[in-house]
């Protein structure tokens, strides 16, 4: 942002609109900066458009991920980025993931201001890790990105659409009913281009395949048309596209079955963690076999009873219902996408106009089937297809792998198989999507048990090397938490001392115990320990603390944290409590963080009759609830605060609140630094102290 500032200023372009740059605070606290700026700066009702930058990792394809309201921002950037990447079905994912971004308050909950959200997808494996340096940033990434920024931002600030907020809300009316009101279609090819339309031309082109699906069994039978003719056709077509969908099912499901298999006989999970060629080893041979096993099954599964009385030979026929199938297939996913209003069906009717370009120019430039030279005619059209596929899904694929190493423990023995099972279907879902476009020109060859055992034994072999293979390095570290847990009951009273342990993937705590010796050996550890679930521990991180299923705990001596802290974070009454004519209790309330070093967040955990409080506009969030608790409404405190806090609650009935306060402080004594040093460096440890309190109001 620096850097675009001063090329801004020191280039001869000159802008006609002002340029605001926001460096926000408090952005992994739920968006805290963009909050105060949109509700409370002077300058909030001035802006035209925003850009968001974003990371979830340190660099590769800088893609736009979200855009909106309405179809202006993507079609800005579509016209002038330099090295284009973007794809709007990353809108559609975005709804379902955990994930959050300062997009959502400036395009949807506060300002409903036209912009962009660009992120960083590679290099997740030192994101929010102490590895995250400088010296770790992919190259290019930083320039592409600047490029980028510098062409978008000289277009937005010059397009006469631009418009303030008052302005916006009178040109809405009349953006009702056209393009400008709907976000569009939009993905970058390689990054060489852009493809953009918008939804309304979705709405045609889209249909385009089914269409041709439709009324092909007529064309074929234009010359010597009969009706019970053209319906069997219909129904061979279906077999067909069955077929086909089942073939992409198998291509899924036997790298999962495999994934489960090996898991079975190995030490570790997520071999290929470090070493994502691994996964491709052990996945892609048998997902391949997956797509031809139905092949090979159903060699003639198409041919209703009169067919092999056509002048075509049956081979030929069984050839035509399988590509009509394929095809169909990916015409009515097409179809689903465009109705349920989502923008995928981008990637799907761009496969299925390939393949019927393909198709057709087998039918005038081929003569022999089974031919190389019918091989090579049909996938020429493909090629662009193919390339984009297959760009596209080591992509994703890459991106899946790396964030398995910071999805979440799920609880055993289920947890353990899930990444390996995930990143298999993956790569079953990328094989079918490569792959499954040649299927009707290659399945016959490549489908015949020779080959598919002997893809078979590739899979075996790639199983039985990757075991060897230690799932983490210092270049993809495993990610542990460490929390310095010290319970008190007033401002100078320590209850207990703890250290807690927790991991965020499928690797258990046994097993990092079990591969850093000298931190298992600590003293206070023992020879015997146990893990427990305890999310009430981990009050300071809610909610990343529902990616912690089993934590380890063993308690450390109260000395050293007497000495180093004059005062802990105390929680008292202020002034002599009110109540209501209809019965409602206010209480004053304030809240002194004590001498801690570096607090990053303050945690506030309300359970009981909560009818209002002073926070957050006056306004209670809905209520959470933590492992089956009761509703608990839970308000962050961004920030370190020399002054005491000072707040009110309200309750509705006589019956008492519990106030629950963790202060996280980013300080570790000696003690706690010296365990945390005790691990190798194939770990990455996220350590700090929570100071917990509680209190009955």
């Amino acid at each position: 942002m620096l850097e675009l500032a001063r090329l801004i200023v020191d280039s001869d372009w000159i802008s006609p609109r002002p340029i605001i740059f926001l460096f926000n605070g408090a952005e992994e606290l739920f968006m805290l900066g963009s909050h105060g700026f949109i509700t409370t700066h002077k300058w909030r009702d001035t802006i035209g458009a925003f850009i968001n930058m974003e990371a979830s990792g340190n660099g590769g394809p800088d893609v736009v991920c979200q855009s909106g309201p309405g179809s202006w921002a993507s079609r800005v950037y579509a016209q002038s980025a330099v090295y284009p990447m973007a794809l709007s079905s990353a809108q559609d994912v975005f709804r379902i993931i955990p994930g959050d971004t300062d997009y959502r308050i400036f395009a949807q909950d506060y300002g409903n201001i036209p912009g962009l959200d660009i992120i960083f997808l590679l290099g997740g494996y030192f994101y929010h890790t102490s590895s995250d340096t400088l010296e770790r940033l992919l190259p290019g990434s930083i320039q592409a990105r600047g490029d980028n920024l510098y062409s978008v931002v000289r277009a937005f600030a010059s397009s006469f659409m631009l418009r303030n907020s008052s302005e916006r809300q009178y040109f809405e009316s009349a953006a009702q009913g056209t393009d400008d009101g709907e976000r569009a279609i939009f993905f970058d090819y390689m990054t060489w281009f852009m493809v953009y339309y918008s939804k309304s031309v979705a709405a045609v082109f889209h249909s385009l395949p089914v269409f041709v699906f439709l009324v092909a069994p007529i064309i074929l039978h234009l010359a010597n048309f009969e009706l019970r003719s053209c319906l069997k056709t219909y129904f061979d077509f279906l077999k067909g596209m069955l077929q086909h969908f089942i073939a992409i099912l198998m291509a899924i499901m036997v790298p999962m079955v495999f994934a489960v298999f090996r898991l079975l006989f190995s030490n570790h999970a997520m071999n290929w963690f470090a070493n994502p060629y691994l996964a491709f080893m052990m996945f892609v041979p048998c997902s391949v076999v997956g797509l031809f096993v139905p092949r090979y099954v159903w060699r003639c599964f198409y041919l209703s009873e009169e067919m092999s009385a056509q002048k075509m030979s049956r081979e030929a026929r069984t050839k035509e219902a399988g590509f009509y199938g394929a095809f169909g297939f990916y015409a009515l996913l097409t179809m689903v996408y465009t109705l349920a209003g989502l923008s995928g069906g981008s990637l799907t009717f761009f496969t299925s106009m390939s393949m019927l370009l393909a198709w057709i120019s087998t039918q005038f430039f081929s003569y022999r089937e089974h031919s190389l030279r019918s091989v090579v005619v049909y996938m020429l059209p493909l090629l662009p297809c193919l390339t984009y596929s297959v760009y596209f899904g080591g992509f994703i694929t890459q991106f899946l792998i790396e964030k398995m190493g910071m999805m979440g423990s799920i609880p055993p023995p289920y947890g353990y198989y899930v990444p390996d099972i995930l990143v298999a279907a993956m790569i079953g879902v990328v094989i079918g999507w490569c792959v499954g476009p040649l299927l009707p020109i290659i399945g016959d060859w490549l489908g015949r048990s020779s080959i598919m055992k002997a893809l078979l034994q590739l899979t075996v072999l790639a199983l039985a090397i990757s075991s060897g293979f230690f799932p983490y390095s210092v270049d993809a570290p495993k990610r542990v938490v460490m929390q310095h847990t010290i319970l008190t009951a007033d401002s100078m009273q320590v209850l207990d001392s703890s250290y807690v342990f927790s991991v965020v993937d499928s690797n258990s705590l046994s097993f990092l115990f079990k591969y850093a010796q000298e931190a298992s050996e600590h003293p206070q550890i023992g020879s015997e320990y146990s893990f427990q679930t305890m999310r009430d521990r981990w009050l300071a991180l809610f909610p990343v603390s529902n990616l912690l299923s089993r934590s380890l705990k063993f308690p450390v001596r109260h000395e050293e944290i007497l000495e180093k802290y004059s005062s802990f974070p105390y929680l008292s009454t202020i002034e002599r409590e009110e109540i209501s004519d209809a019965g409602i209790r206010k209480v004053h309330l304030e809240l002194y963080l004590g001498s801690l070093k570096e607090v990053w967040v303050t945690v506030l955990n309300v359970t009981g009759p909560l009818s209002g409080w002073s926070f957050a506009d006056r306004t209670l969030p809905a209520p959470e609830t933590i492992d089956g608790g009761p509703p608990s409404y839970i308000c962050r405190l961004s920030g370190a605060s020399y002054e005491k806090w000072a707040f009110w609650l309200e309750a509705n009935s006589s019956e008492p609140l519990r106030v629950e306060v963790a202060a996280l402080d980013q300080h570790l004594l000696e003690s706690a630094k010296d365990m945390k040093h005790r691990f190798p460096e194939w770990i990455d440890i996220v350590a700090y102290t929570s100071f917990m309190s509680s209190y009955t109001i």
